[in-house]
């Protein structure tokens, strides 16, 4: 777990150990304001910088470079630069959001009111459920640091909010800056949030907390990394190598494609985790206050994954949390080799805000007609059911919108890179009307009564949803999946 004293054991002691230099020079500094030793300590930074490596300007994005930021966002002046962002799940199933300093322009350049607005405007869609912050230290100056005076204002303008469902704080790159800070913050910070921080010199230790292929790091970033590792090493790394892909095991259920899964089950298409965790939810979660918001421990995760890729049985009553098979629902989808809107679909879902609303849910039909047919069959399984948990969010919080929030970057995620904050809006849309219109969108028959196409131009072979009746007629699973054959 996370250690008492969070600071990072080369930034714990008295500031001696920060500030070098004779006895007396030690006293003096002692006494200067914390906004000028943090001045002080990103000097020093710069001057003991990785050498070969740029420390300004940063390559911050700049206006019209991501396709999907609007400038009617109402902190395009803010949104623009790439500060913050938000990624997929970590392996607990909480949201990650990053902050990069080395986004930050000069001061004079951003109105860091602005600023604290905009995070506040952007961790308000997500902290309502568990959520980790990875703050990448490496680009923070004097230049475009902001003051501790606006740090400490901002600390206590988070309230309890947004602290209560933080779930870690990840700091990666540590220096001495980080002391100051530390010591700064000290009377304001709890012991309770305290054990949230975690400290990481190299991208590789956060890498066993996160997948960070899907976490929008900074090439800065990586560069600076690579640096400290070959320092470390003493030369130049050798290229990367990617070890060889282990065949699965022949029950394995999670990583797999769906195509795999139907072969080793007898030709089911509903993957038999995405069955058994959506027909025990249906049963006892359907009214849990935050379903699939909250998130569940490394270790019960793991033995319920290893348990299914064994082949042997999983009984959810033994948790006692109806949340975890929420949380194993989305590390199945989160996991699939393939998101399961397919890669080729992203660019189209992107465009969705610019499709007149009332022409909406027909987009949503014409884009659903290009995926596989496979694929077609298990999202309308899945949001038939996430429609019946809205219709009973007066119990459970959850809506259309809320879900959508949850299992947008579970279903669909660009082929290279992270998706930018900025896409989050389409891909949550598009979600959100899969949810809240799935009678209209999956349906089997148009509005004039004649049969609709179904995926790849056949005639739709899914049945009905169920839940397109007035009261919902709840399928056993087994039968469910083979109408859908």
């Amino acid at each position: 777990g996370p250690r008492k004293d969070p600071t990072p054991r080369s930034l714990r002691g008295g500031l001696e150990t920060v500030c070098p230099g004779h006895p007396a020079h030690q006293q003096s500094m002692s006494r200067l304001d914390p906004e000028e030793l943090a001045e002080i300590e990103l000097r020093r930074d710069a001057e003991v910088a990785v050498p070969g490596l740029a420390q300004w300007p940063s390559a911050a994005p700049m206006a019209g470079q991501d396709p999907a930021l609007s400038m009617s966002h109402p902190f395009y002046d803010v949104a623009r630069h790439g500060i913050l962002q938000v990624a997929g799940e970590d392996h607990f199933g909480r949201r990650i959001v990053s902050f990069s300093c080395c986004r930050l322009p000069p001061s004079h350049q951003l109105n860091h009111r602005r600023l604290l607005e905009y995070l506040k405007y952007t961790l308000d869609q997500h902290v309502e459920s568990d959520y980790v912050l990875v703050y990448f230290h490496h680009g923070l100056s004097s230049r475009n640091k902001p003051s501790l005076h606006w740090l400490q204002s901002a600390y206590r303008e988070f309230d309890r909010k947004y602290k209560k469902n933080l779930k870690a704080l990840y700091v990666v790159h540590p220096t001495n800056f980080i002391k100051v800070l530390w010591n700064v913050f000290k009377p304001l910070i709890s012991h309770k949030f305290g054990k949230k921080v975690t400290y990481f010199n190299y991208l590789s230790e956060l890498r066993v907390h996160l997948k960070c292929d899907q976490l929008a790091i900074p090439p800065e970033v990586l560069r600076y990394d690579e640096k400290l590792r070959s320092l470390r090493e003493g030369g130049p790394l050798p290229p990367a190598k990617t070890p060889p892909p282990r065949p699965p095991l022949p029950t394995q259920q999670f990583g797999v494609s769906l195509q795999y899964l139907k072969d080793k089950n007898q030709g089911e298409l509903i993957p038999p985790v995405l069955r058994f965790t959506v027909t025990y939810l249906r049963e006892k979660g359907l009214r849990t206050e935050g379903l699939f918001r909250r998130s569940a421990s490394v270790q019960t995760v793991r033995e319920i994954q290893r348990l299914y890729n064994q082949g042997k049985p999983v009984n959810f009553d033994d948790y006692g949390d109806v949340h975890i098979p929420a949380v194993i629902l989305k590390a199945f989808l989160r996991e699939l080799p393939q998101p399961l809107l397919t890669f080729k679909a992203y660019e189209q879902i992107l465009a969705i805000t610019s499709v007149e609303s009332s022409l909406r849910v027909t987009r949503c039909r014409q884009i659903l007609q290009s995926l596989p047919e496979h694929n077609y069959a298990v999202l309308n399984y899945l949001m038939g059911f996430l429609h019946e948990v809205s219709q009973e969010s007066i119990f459970n919080k959850m809506n259309s919108s809320n879900l959508a929030c949850v299992f947008g970057l579970n279903l669909i995620w660009p082929s290279q890179g992270a998706a930018s904050l900025s896409a989050l809006v389409p891909l949550n849309l598009f979600t959100e009307l899969l949810i809240e219109h799935h009678g209209k969108v999956f349906s089997a028959q148009d509005a004039r009564g004649e049969p609709c196409a179904g995926p790849a131009g056949q005639e739709s072979r899914v049945a009905p949803s169920p839940v397109a009746s007035p009261r919902p007629l709840r399928l056993h699973p087994l039968a469910a999946a083979r109408s859908l054959r």
